[in-house]
């Protein structure tokens, strides 16, 4: 019989989505950046894959286990390419979108509310860190693991 690396797949396709969310989570109400729409973008694949990815874990038959898991790891993948697109775009290599994000919340005078919200720009990084910005840590990091779960969920040890 021959064992394979999906127990290990399955487990990065989890466990690397959820310290991402956690990580951008804690920077927006620990850290308080403020996350602009690509910043939202980069964030749906990865619940997406956390949902796959945990599905993997009830799902009682092998191939439906390895199909989750590479859903997972694709979402994962796609979110990286998002975080390409985003730093590309902090980094002026290419032009952005135009939308932009607010912390707007109902209720009170709204004229006053608005002028009040700060303007979150997509091509302007909140922070770096050696000349990363959190959407590029967010491509090298999904990117590499995906590569990393698709790798695993295919490979066959014997």
């Amino acid at each position: 019989m021959r064992a394979n690396d999906l127990p290990l797949a399955r487990l990065i396709a989890l466990l690397l989505p959820l310290t991402l969310i956690a990580g951008a989570l804690a920077s927006q109400y620990l850290g308080g950046l403020v996350p602009c729409e690509m910043c939202h973008w980069q964030r749906w694949p990865h619940y997406a894959a956390i949902g796959f990815a945990a599905l993997s874990f009830v799902v009682p038959r092998t191939h439906a286990k390895r199909a989750l898991v590479m859903l997972a790891g694709a979402s994962v993948a796609i979110s990286g390419l998002i975080g390409v697109f985003h730093a590309g775009v902090e980094y002026h290599w290419w032009q952005g979108v135009t939308a932009c994000t607010n912390t707007l919340r109902g209720g009170g005078d709204l004229l006053a509310a608005i002028v009040a919200q700060p303007v979150i720009r997509c091509d302007v990084a909140q922070w770096s860190f050696l000349g990363i910005s959190l959407a590029g840590f967010n491509a090298i990091f999904s990117l590499v693991g995906a590569f990393m779960i698709l790798w695993l969920a295919t490979r066959r040890r014997t």
